[in-house]
């Protein structure tokens, strides 16, 4: 797949994904008023999060897009993994808000929530599971860290969105049966929701930070890049192989042993062609080879 196709399904999905928060963060928030539901505004203001969240992954692939140049040699891939680490930290800002607020409901008197509050919940499932899996199936296909940490924030939406069902279910039947403490499972809900979201915002925000700070892969990711190394002629030592994710493409930094004896023109012909190799990897964007001469030491 050629850049151009890659961003272009990166953009869509993220404009996909914003639509689908937007329309159910309007019904969340109306209902969530409408049927006095604290879990369901909770969903709501999670659906909000997700809005900026889908914008900013739009903003982050737009970014990454753009061809290296003199300030950024290496190109922009890390714009995306940018972008993943600020929609974690929109989930955790309004993870912290739910938790607050939810649990602040226990210590005041609360009315059970309405029925028609469960018709938007399980219309909210069904819609963020679908956009879970489209999202999903995008980033993998073109190993986006922005991309899937949206699909991983519309499937905690999922998870979060059946615990609020519980949660107004129990409270719904407790009014029913006369079982006045189930009233207070709505807010219950509500921090479970917190909860799961703070949970995705620690992991998914973890792994894209950890992806901006330069790690390199390790010895079993790289192996089949020595054996290309190694399979070129009159290279005779890898003396050192880094290779670096930069978003969703990897750099290549290798130094490489060759006779001493032969030209540096025969030296050079040989490091831009273990370049050319490296370079025929799909996921290779960057090699950059130093020339060593050879030594038994």
């Amino acid at each position: 797949m050629d850049n151009e196709q890659r961003f272009k399904e990166a953009q869509t999905a993220a404009m996909v994904g914003m639509v689908g928060n937007i329309v159910l963060a309007i019904m969340k928030s109306i209902v969530g008023v409408m049927a006095n539901s604290r879990a369901l505004i909770a969903d709501a203001a999670n659906s909000v999060s997700d809005v900026a969240g889908s914008l900013v992954v739009f903003i982050g692939v737009k970014i990454a897009k753009q061809p290296p140049d003199e300030d950024h040699p290496y190109g922009h891939g890390k714009a995306e993994s940018i972008a993943a680490i600020i929609v974690a930290v929109l989930l955790a800002i309004v993870g912290i808000e739910i938790l607050t607020s939810s649990f602040q409901a226990f210590f005041n008197r609360i009315e059970p929530p309405k029925i028609f509050a469960v018709y938007a919940l399980v219309a909210a499932i069904i819609i963020k599971e679908g956009l879970y899996r489209y999202t999903y199936r995008i980033g993998k296909k073109i190993k986006s860290d922005a991309v899937m940490i949206n699909a991983h924030d519309h499937r905690v939406d999922v998870f979060s969105s059946f615990a609020a069902l519980v949660g107004i279910g129990a409270s719904l039947i407790g009014d029913e049966i006369g079982i006045e403490w189930l009233v207070y499972a709505d807010p219950l809900a509500g921090l479970i929701v917190s909860v799961l979201v703070l949970k995705t915002a620690w992991t998914l925000g973890a792994e894209a930070f950890h992806n901006t700070l330069d790690h390199v892969l390790h010895e079993e990711d790289i192996a089949h890049l020595k054996e290309i190394v190694l399979g070129v002629e009159g290279v005779e030592r890898i003396d050192t192989l880094h290779a670096r994710e930069h978003g969703y493409y990897v750099i290549v930094d290798l130094r490489i042993s060759v006779d001493p004896f032969i030209t540096v023109k025969k030296g050079h012909q040989i490091g831009k062609v273990v370049k050319e190799k490296l370079l025929e990897e799909p996921n290779i964007q960057g090699v950059f080879v130093h020339i060593n001469p050879y030594s038994e030491s």
